[in-house]
C-alpha cells in the first residue's frame, strides 16, 4: 500500500465509512466522505467551508438544510441507475435520513462564495460516452463546468466495462498552462461482484523527474486513491467485473475548468478511435432503474 492507495475500510470514522480531508491528504481544497445510515437512521453534516453533494452510492434519502427538503430517490446501486443528488453551500448543517438505509457519499470543495441549497433530478445529469473500442467508458457528469454551478467542485461518475480500459490516454491537471489547470483529484471505487464474489480493478498513476509519484493499485470496492499531481491512467477494468469510480476535482484556480494534458507518449490513442465504434454494452445505467452486476 501508498499513501496515495487508501484500501476500504482505511480512513473511516463512523458513521462515515470513508473520510478524505485537505488535512489527511496534504492538499488544500477536495475532500470525500462516505455516509453510512441504517434503516430509519439521521445523521446532521456540517460542511463548513466546504461546497457538499449528497449523492446516493446506494439507497435513497431524504436532505433537509436551510429549512427545505428535498427527497432523492437515489438507486440500489452505481451499476443500475444514474442518480439524483442534493447541493449544500458551504456554511450549512443539513440532515440526512433514510428511511430503506443506505451509502451516500459527499465529494466536497472548499470555496469562497456561498451559492443556494437545491436538489438535481437523474434525469438533468448529462450521460457521455466517451473513446471507443477497448477504451469505451461512460461519464455522468452530473457537477462538471456547464452541467451544475458550483464555487470549485468539479466531480463526475465513470463506468468503465468489464476488460476495458479508462481513463486512458494517461493525462494530468498539475500546473497551469494554456491547456491545462491545477485541479487535486480523488478518484473512489466500486466494482461489482462476480459468482465468486468481490471483483477487482487496477489504477496507475506516475509522475516526473521534478515530481515523482509511482502508484499501481489494485483496487476493489470502497478503495480510494489520491493524486496530488502526474499523471494518471489507465483505470482499468478486470475481465468480469465493471468498474466505477466517482472523480472529485478541485483546486486554486480563478477559473472552475477541467483542461488537461495527455501524456505525449500515449496521446496517439486517440486518433485510432477515429476508426472504432463505442462498445455496445454503452451505456451501461440511464434514469431507469434496472438488474446490474451489483456489489
Amino acid at each position: 500500500m501508498s499513501e496515495y492507495h487508501l484500501p476500504a475500510g482505511s480512513t473511516a470514522a463512523p458513521p462515515f465509512r470513508t473520510v478524505i480531508t485537505p488535512e489527511t491528504a496534504g492538499w488544500g481544497y477536495s475532500g470525500l466522505r462516505v455516509l453510512e445510515l441504517a434503516p430509519g437512521q439521521a445523521r446532521e453534516i456540517a460542511t463548513g467551508d466546504a461546497e457538499t453533494l449528497v449523492l446516493p452510492l446506494n439507497g435513497g434519502c431524504s436532505v433537509t438544510v436551510d429549512g427545505l427538503e428535498f427527497a432523492v430517490t437515489g438507486r440500489r446501486s452505481v451499476f443500475t441507475r444514474v442518480t439524483d443528488f442534493v447541493y449544500l453551500p458551504r456554511d450549512a448543517h443539513a440532515v440526512v435520513s433514510s428511511e430503506s438505509g443506505g451509502r451516500f457519499a459527499l465529494p466536497s470543495a472548499r470555496c469562497g462564495r456561498r451559492l443556494e441549497p437545491r436538489y438535481v433530478p437523474a434525469e438533468d445529469v448529462p450521460v457521455e460516452l466517451r473513446g471507443a473500442g477497448r477504451s469505451s467508458r461512460q461519464v455522468n457528469n452530473f457537477c462538471t463546468p456547464g452541467t451544475l454551478d458550483a464555487d470549485k467542485l468539479i466531480a463526475c461518475e465513470v463506468l468503465t466495462p468489464d476488460s476495458n480500459w479508462s481513463s486512458y490516454p494517461p493525462h494530468k491537471h498539475d500546473e497551469v498552462t494554456a491547456d491545462e489547470c491545477e485541479l487535486e483529484e480523488i478518484y473512489y471505487f466500486e466494482v461489482s461482484e462476480g459468482p465468486a464474489g468481490p471483483g477487482i480493478g487496477y489504477q496507475r498513476v506516475y509522475g516526473t523527474e521534478e515530481r515523482p509519484i509511482d502508484v499501481f493499485a489494485e483496487v476493489r470496492a470502497e478503495d480510494a486513491v489520491l493524486i496530488p499531481h502526474g499523471w494518471h491512467g489507465p483505470s482499468m477494468a478486470a475481465p468480469g467485473y465493471d468498474l466505477y469510480y466517482l472523480n472529485v476535482m478541485a483546486g486554486p484556480g480563478q477559473e472552475r475548468a477541467w483542461k488537461i494534458c495527455d501524456d505525449p507518449a500515449h496521446g496517439w490513442v486517440r486518433r485510432t478511435w477515429a476508426d472504432q465504434e463505442i462498445d455496445h454494452r454503452l451505456p451501461l445505467t440511464s434514469t431507469e432503474e434496472k438488474e446490474g452486476r451489483t456489489r
